[in-house]
């Protein structure tokens, strides 16, 4: 193919703002669901869970239940586990050793929800009538539910969550020890004390599967609710221990994921080991209670950060020494991708040097998972100690920040811990929220309103992070374009798409590989039948690597297209030109044949193609050669406070991003108020809390506490477009509101308590926590 081909076509449609070509299905209720799946004498599964956090299992008992008609099969560990072949993850890698991880609970339970055994019924309401025949021998033993007391002073004879870790400790890393001597010197220092809270992702959608299993052919079928198809199909084959070519995995609409659903977990184990045992089709769906028990836990992290100032409020040193829940079955493997925090803790600025130190704790509660940029932990801490220290050195917080946050021109930079941040401007982002902000304004406003006896504040929160990240089977992704004998193009993907539009993203893409009219463009993914391999939505990836591997497929095909049309135009290959889904003569434009036309001869007139390949069908790999794509932004939030009452109104809130050229604003900023709103559940609403018994106290939505629209403001989007190393210049947009929302919440509501000498730095920011601390902070002053 020569470069003349190459240069074909010109963008038409990245950068703009299409409709979602997903909408009209998704608004007239004609979306495609797990639940909505129905195979011929389909049957229905339901859980035993355990009412206890810790627990022995002396006996099962489940004749009543087997005696209900409608009912099929009680199983219980004796019957799944010993079936297991292989249960690793792609993402941890099959060497490594993970931490436990049964499907159904073996010998004894370990948190409240703990799955136990599995009732096969006619429907799911006999198989919750079942569950509650089954009876279950239960001796209670002692639980450990705050993960801070399971290790450590405080853990001295803590209960054991499992026997194979007797300090409770899954594992642990440290970086370059601290400089104690420049903390002790330095002309500033500033330490604090910060924990953030058990909080989930709680996708509308909860967690689902229909298995179908046919035994004459030995071929397994999967109807998911999952970001990872391939992988789902990959792990099903690995556990089963059959080939992978005997599994298909069906994905068309997964409604919200957040990361939950990136990994196979327990129950999709039970549910994949007994859809062989069963004489037809099997489905589980998750109930939203089911969800909030025993989907898993995320975030739950305690911490002490401190950093150290020169005089003019220059950053010497940064260091964070941090234990995080993992839970009692954490999935995958929690250790290392833990030492994100730590990796990630220098952040946007310019630190010489940094140190840290983790743990990772079991405790008798579920298993840590994903959720939307799992490190946010360093970003909160970082950024609620900036704001501290500014207030103690006495300047602003946008000030100390203007002083050390890094600029374009330092680029490429290597913070203290080895990440080579590139491609990125954090100083950018941030000047342009600041200017959005009216910084010097808003600081009037607040002064007038001090001096009313009302409390306003303002909290600045940025952030930088790697997406697209190439490591392990992360750095490539696949996809098939083909254009069909009509002339009109598909695209094949793996997908995963759960709200993050890669359906429409993908048609905008393919159709300016090609030069081809959008509307004639359509995208399949999510079916391991018909698209390659790809490890599915997660780490900020879809943007960049599909771009790559849609223009991978894309290039090849454009010179197949472009081919043909010479051939059949009666010119050389350099004077083709692709537009509006034709070909058409550079040298005379007049001279076209359209996308239809090559089509036809392709495929049902291939002797008239002069020796020419027929072929309009291309699939490629792309790999990432280890590229990471660096995003950042600047979060901005103003609040009010009302210190009788302890509520936060927001009043506004600011979102500058680079996440370099975007392929649709429209999805770029919908995924930016998306994590946004999750952000700001978590900072002043949502608590997964359990009693000390290890009892969860919110697992229904009248406990748990999720963001509505009135307490969201309108969110105000600015733009950097500073072009990553990748195709495209794309960057990953999916996990920075999630990341950047919670401290800038939390700085403008220590900011508008400030004068009362009140500092938050317990999550969340309830209206009960604020009241108390200025009840506290008033007793402290008289």
């Amino acid at each position: 193919m020569t470069d003349s081909a190459v240069e074909s076509v010109s963008t038409r449609y990245a950068g703009r703002r299409v409709p979602r070509v997903e909408d009209a299905r998704l608004l007239t209720g004609h979306g495609s669901f797990v639940d909505d799946i129905t195979r011929p004498g389909m049957l229905h599964a339901c859980f035993v869970r355990s009412p206890f956090a810790h627990a022995t299992i002396n006996g099962i008992d489940a004749s009543a239940a087997l005696a209900l008609p409608g009912v099929h099969a009680v199983f219980t560990a004796a019957d799944l586990n010993p079936e297991v072949r292989e249960a690793w993850h792609a993402v941890a890698g099959k060497d490594i050793p993970d931490t436990p991880r049964p499907p159904l609970a073996e010998g004894e339970v370990k948190f409240v929800g703990d799955p136990v055994a599995l009732v096969i019924a006619d429907n799911r309401y006999v198989a919750e009538d079942a569950v509650d025949l089954v009876e279950v021998d239960y001796q209670p033993l002692p639980a450990v539910a705050d993960f801070r007391r399971a290790v450590g002073g405080d853990g001295a004879g803590a209960p054991v969550v499992h026997g194979e870790y007797p300090d409770n400790v899954a594992g642990g890393m440290g970086g370059m020890p601290p400089d104690e001597e420049l903390f002790a010197t330095a002309p500033h220092v500033v330490e604090e004390h910060i924990y953030q809270q058990m909080y989930v992702p709680v996708p509308m959608e909860t967690r689902g599967l229909v298995v179908e299993w046919t035994s004459t052919t030995e071929e397994l079928t999967v109807w998911a609710s999952t970001q990872t198809p391939h992988e789902l199909r990959a792990f099903a084959a690995r556990l089963l221990g059959i080939p992978a070519q005997g599994v298909r995995v069906i994905m068309r609409d997964t409604g919200g994921a957040f990361g939950q659903k990136v990994v196979p977990m327990r129950e999709d184990m039970c549910i994949l080991l007994a859809a062989r045992k069963v004489p037809s089709a099997l489905k589980w769906i998750e109930d939203r209670r089911e969800n909030l028990m025993s989907a898993g836990q995320s975030r739950h992290v305690d911490g002490t950060v401190r950093m150290a100032f020169d005089s003019d409020g220059k950053i010497l040193a940064a260091d964070i020494d941090f234990i995080q829940d993992v839970g009692a079955y954490p999935t995958p493997y929690p250790v290392l991708t833990t030492a994100a925090i730590g990796m990630f803790f220098p952040g946007p600025y310019r630190v010489p040097k940094a140190s840290f130190n983790y743990k990772t704790v079991f405790s008798n509660t579920p298993g840590l998972h994903a959720y939307r940029g799992p490190w946010q932990y360093e970003t909160l801490t970082r950024e609620m100690l900036l704001d501290c220290a500014a207030r103690k050195i006495g300047m602003d917080p946008v000030e100390l920040r203007r002083i050390n946050i890094l600029r374009g021109d330092e680029m490429p930079y290597f913070n203290p811990n080895g990440m080579p941040y590139d491609n990125c401007a954090p100083a950018d982002t941030f000047e342009q929220a600041v200017k959005i902000l009216d910084h010097e304004g808003f600081r009037k406003e607040q002064a007038d309103a001090l001096a009313e006896g009302r409390y306003l504040g303002l909290g600045f929160s940025a952030y930088i992070e790697p997406t697209g990240a190439a490591t392990g089977h992360l750095a490539t992704e696949g996809a098939t374009v083909r254009m069909e004998s009509t002339g009109k193009i598909n695209v094949y993907v793996n997908g995963g798409s759960a709200g993050n539009s890669i359906e429409t993203t993908v048609v905008q893409l393919t159709a300016d590989a090609l030069g081809a009219d959008i509307d004639d463009v359509s995208a399949t993914q999510g079916d391991t039948a018909v698209t390659p391999y790809g490890a599915g939505t997660q780490g900020s990836r879809s943007g960049p690597m599909t771009a790559g591997a849609v223009n991978e497929a894309g290039t090849i095909l454009r010179g197949q297209i472009v081919a043909i049309a010479a051939q059949i135009l009666g010119v050389d290959d350099s004077d083709i030109e692709l537009a509006d889904s034709k070909a058409s003569s550079r040298s005379d434009p007049g001279t076209c044949v359209s996308f239809a036309d090559i089509a036809f001869r392709s495929y049902y007139e291939p002797g008239q193609l002069g020796g020419i390949s027929p072929t309009l069908e291309a699939t490629a790999r792309f790999n990432s050669q280890a590229m990471i794509h660096w995003a950042n932004a600047t979060h901005v939030c103003t609040c009010e406070v009302d210190i009788e009452t302890g509520r936060v109104t927001l009043t506004r809130y600011i979102v500058s991003e680079d996440v370099g050229p975007m392929i649709n604003p429209n999805v770029v900023e919908g995924q930016v108020a998306g994590g946004t709103v999750q952000g700001i559940g978590g900072a002043l609403l949502e608590k997964l809390a359990y009693d000390d018994a290890g009892n969860p106290v919110a697992s229904t939505f009248v406990d748990y506490l999720l963001p509505t629209a009135t307490e969201v403001p309108p969110i105000e989007f600015g733009h950097v477009e500073i072009p990553g190393p990748g195709v495209g210049g794309y960057k990953g947009a999916g996990e920075g509101g999630a990341i950047g929302s919670p401290p800038a919440v939390i700085n403008a509501i220590n900011d508008a308590l400030a004068p009362l000498g009140v500092t938050v730095t317990q999550l969340p920011a309830s209206p009960a926590t604020i009241v108390d601390l200025i009840e506290k902070a008033s007793r402290k002053d008289h």
